[in-house]
């Protein structure tokens, strides 16, 4: 009787599967204006990286400042003085190397204090009023920083400091959400789209600041902040008006796919729970792979997230304009290998080639070994090749998109009712390499030559062989003991097994 019993729900589900809405479902809606909200999250964080290269007076520039933008033929790689001096006449500030790198360094000084704090937050009381809160403050820092820049440099350090605290939420509260939004075989799709925009983000705000920079009102660098900030202000409202922390708790969503959500998530969505299995999962084994992971997948991209600029002015020898857009395309290429990894994996799981587990791990591999590759053959071409360079940058940096379905998303496979506090506890490990990465940079390379780059590669490459390592025994794809939920066991409603794809009983 039970076997007949199931399998009359199964057939049920299946037919009620058949009338949930898809793309312009509530849970699609969410991962679409999760998608804008970290566009602008990466927006307001990388804004700096390209503006503080026309924020800046070069050593060498002459007093008129009325020096030429760089060469853009192969005449750039001579060495003449007046050729490598200064590529943008807008400059206010004269700020050695090293206060440049402590200032790119320190909006992570406040970013991995939140990380934690963040996903307890949203675990406990909601994501999308902690993610929308955080916004408004990041947008508001933004917005002042041209002002207090020309005011001292000690408040530009304490405003990258409180952006750094505000964006801090932002993927641990977004994971959140999708431990209570994303059906187990959509989890790849939904949170890979959602988390496209942080390439799209760099994309944007890459391109353009280099533009703003030359053309641009208040001096152009202005600009970038006055933008970036008034559009993340814009995309606040929406966010308060259009999502909602649970499926039950959204006033536009239809039944069929509330239910839909509801069954299929492996625990009671709708409860929230004060405890969190801290000891368990100090000594998960899972943990320590998604942290590993997410360390060394940090440090190459915040290496480049905060270096690439410089790397593409002094050894490529790009004038500004040419280094925004530039700087943009890896990202760029990032943002269609996300998008399709996304799919892929969850057309391998559903089709029962790998299991999760094997999926999480086949994608993550794949990513390390292309970028650690690339990235050291970037090292090797000069500037008269820079093309070629570029186009190794952007190869290295799409491989880094494969991720997305390797540890990013597999926090919600192993314990989706902590999704928040697991990314914030692996993010706050992974938020060491940006603020050590640029000093590293920074001191890797005092005379920005080539061979000094070459190291910083070298060094992003020795990362992805731990990564490689340490994720490829260690992860799994099943939800683990500690995260079941227990008052849930005697509940009779059909749940989806992630690594097999068969319904099972809790």
């Amino acid at each position: 009787m039970l076997n007949i019993s199931m399998e009359k729900q199964v057939e049920k589900k299946d037919d009620d599967d058949k009338d949930v809405p898809c793309c312009c479902s509530q849970r699609w809606i969410l991962a679409y204006t999760g998608f804008f909200g970290f566009v602008f999250v990466y927006a307001l964080r990388v804004n700096f990286s390209v503006a503080i290269v026309c924020m800046v007076k070069s050593l060498n520039s002459s007093s008129s400042n009325d020096i030429s933008d760089i060469n853009e033929t192969s005449s750039t790689c001579s060495g003449k003085a007046a050729e490598q001096a200064v590529f943008n006449q807008h400059a206010e500030f004269k700020w050695e190397k090293q206060i440049q790198s402590t200032l790119l360094a320190s909006f992570f000084y406040g970013y991995i204090v939140t990380q934690i704090p963040g996903g307890y937050l949203s675990d406990r009381f909601g994501g999308r009023r902690v993610f929308g809160t955080a916004m408004a403050v990041a947008c508001v820092c933004t917005l002042v920083m041209p002002v207090c820049a020309r005011v001292s440099v000690v408040l530009v350090y304490v405003l990258r400091v409180l952006l750094g605290l505000a964006t801090g939420v932002s993927f641990p509260s977004m994971q959140s959400m999708w431990g209570r939004w994303a059906p187990p075989m959509e989890r790849s799709r939904l949170v890979t789209v959602s988390y496209l925009g942080t390439m799209f983000g760099s994309v944007g705000t890459f391109a353009s600041s280099g533009y703003l920079c030359e053309y641009g009102f208040d001096n152009g660098w202005g600009s970038i902040f006055y933008i970036t900030g008034g559009l993340a202000c814009i995309w606040v409202i929406v966010w308060f008006i259009l999502v909602r922390d649970t499926p039950s708790d959204h006033p536009w969503i239809s039944e069929a796919e509330r239910d839909y959500i509801n069954n299929s998530i492996e625990y009671d969505n709708t409860k929230r729970s004060s405890t969190v299995p801290w000891v368990e999962i100090a000594k998960s084994p899972a943990v320590m792979a998604c942290i590993t992971a997410h360390v060394c997948n940090n440090w190459i991209n915040y290496t480049l997230l905060t270096s690439l600029p410089a790397f593409m002015k002094a050894v490529l020898k790009f004038n500004i304009k040419s280094n925004g857009v530039l700087s943009a395309v890896p990202y760029l290429c990032q943002a269609v290998s996300g998008f399709g990894v996304g799919q892929m994996a969850d057309l391998i799981r559903s089709k029962q080639l790998l299991s999760t587990t094997g999926t999480r791990r086949l994608w993550n591999t794949i990513a390390f070994i292309g970028a650690g590759a690339f990235l050291i053959g970037t090292g090797f071409v000069s500037c008269d090749q820079r093309n070629i360079a570029v186009a190794f940058l952007s190869i290295a940096v799409m491989f880094t998109g494969f991720s997305r379905a390797g540890y990013v998303v597999n926090h919600v496979d192993f314990g989706p009712k902590y999704a928040g506090v697991l990314y914030g506890i692996t993010n706050t490990f992974a938020t060491v390499p940006g603020m050590v990465a640029p000093i590293v940079a920074g001191a890797l390379t005092p005379n920005d030559t080539q061979e000094e780059w070459r190291n910083v590669f070298y060094v992003c490459a020795a990362f992805c062989v731990v990564g490689i390592v340490v994720f490829g025994l260690f992860s799994s794809g099943e939800i683990q003991e500690w995260a079941k939920d227990r008052e849930e066991i005697i509940v009779e409603k059909p749940a989806i097994d992630t690594d097999t794809n068969t319904i099972m009983m809790k």
